[in-house]
């Protein structure tokens, strides 16, 4: 697999593919986009503008060009020249499988080709692929150019020097890529998160708290926490000095309980409404783009004090 990257293939340049484009660009890395619709350019040309200056802020190569990027409509002729692949066409499998399949018909076969897919496999995405074993998937977290989590699926047919490879780019230009072992719907971070909400749900539909006090219980409390580690981690020092070991020992018990009593809630039409009414007055009425607007900037913050902490063991 091709491992000097000079060049990258965003395919879909929607609001993920923009942002992704926009990283690839702050690190010294040109960029060739593709996407069918046509406000794509323009909609790329203002994420790059507007994510510009916290992109130099956190860890931008100086002399990192905003402009070195081209547009073609064509997803073929956008991969001509690309070392790398990153694809972020809308969450449906039929138009991946045939975009995948376009791509890599265009693509010498050392080229690694990504799937941003939040929950497809890549065994499903690659069947129509000549090459199926270079296409991984290489899922971010939104927005992509500030969050530095990337899922990594080799699936079942996914070449371990693909992973290999895909895993060596992502972290090259500053992200931090986990590879997942076994292809699951939802690949680990999403299901994760399905499960706390689920649980979220299933308390508010119960009557035990409103929305604005589950979403709070997490960023005010255990949310605080997992920015700096996870929940493995985080029970370790629960144990205090005997670690995991004693929090397994002394504290499971409580939490298998806990388990046994977890909901499984049914989202009818009720309990939507419910969601609904309750975000609109946990959010004060703020619109979406006010409240990420106020998460990026504080994203921003962190992702500093993060860096300027002393470096772990």
């Amino acid at each position: 697999m091709r491992t000097e990257i000079r060049r990258v293939a965003v395919i879909g340049a929607g609001t993920i593919g923009a942002s992704w484009a926009a990283y690839f660009l702050s690190r010294g890395i040109s960029v060739s986009a593709s996407d069918p619709s046509p406000g794509a350019p323009d909609l790329l040309r203002r994420m790059i503008a507007d994510a510009w200056p916290i992109l130099m802020r956190l860890g931008g190569k100086g002399d990192a060009d905003p402009n070195a990027w081209t547009f073609d409509a064509d997803p073929a002729a956008a991969c001509a020249g690309a070392d790398f692949v990153q694809e972020s066409a809308p969450e449906r499998l039929e138009i991946k499988q045939d975009l995948l399949a376009r791509i890599d018909a265009a693509l010498p076969a050392d080229v690694v080709i990504a799937s941003s897919t939040s929950g497809l496999l890549a065994s499903r995405l690659s069947e129509r692929c000549a090459h199926p074993e270079r296409v991984v998937i290489g899922h971010p977290f939104n927005p992509p150019h500030l969050i530095p989590l990337v899922e990594v699926v080799g699936g079942a047919k996914g070449s371990p020097e693909a992973v290999a490879a895909a895993m060596a780019f992502y972290r090259a230009i500053g992200k931090h890529p986990i590879e997942i072992r076994k292809e699951v719907p939802g690949h680990l971070a999403n299901r994760l998160q399905a499960a706390l909400w689920r649980e979220a749900v299933h308390l508010v539909a119960e009557g035990v708290a409103s929305v604005a006090d589950v979403d709070a219980a997490i960023s005010e409390g255990p949310g605080l926490r997992w920015a700096l580690m996870g929940p493995h981690t985080t029970f370790h020092l629960a144990g205090g000095e005997g670690g995991i070991e004693h929090f397994l020992k002394h504290l499971l018990p409580a939490l298998e309980s806990w388990w046994m009593d977890l909901g499984d809630p049914k989202v009818n039409a009720a309990v939507q409404k419910m969601l609904v009414a309750g975000v609109a007055e946990g959010t004060g009425g703020a619109s979406t783009t006010d409240l990420a607007r106020r998460r990026d900037a504080a994203l921003v913050r962190l992702l500093e004090a993060r860096a300027k902490a002393p470096a772990g063991p």
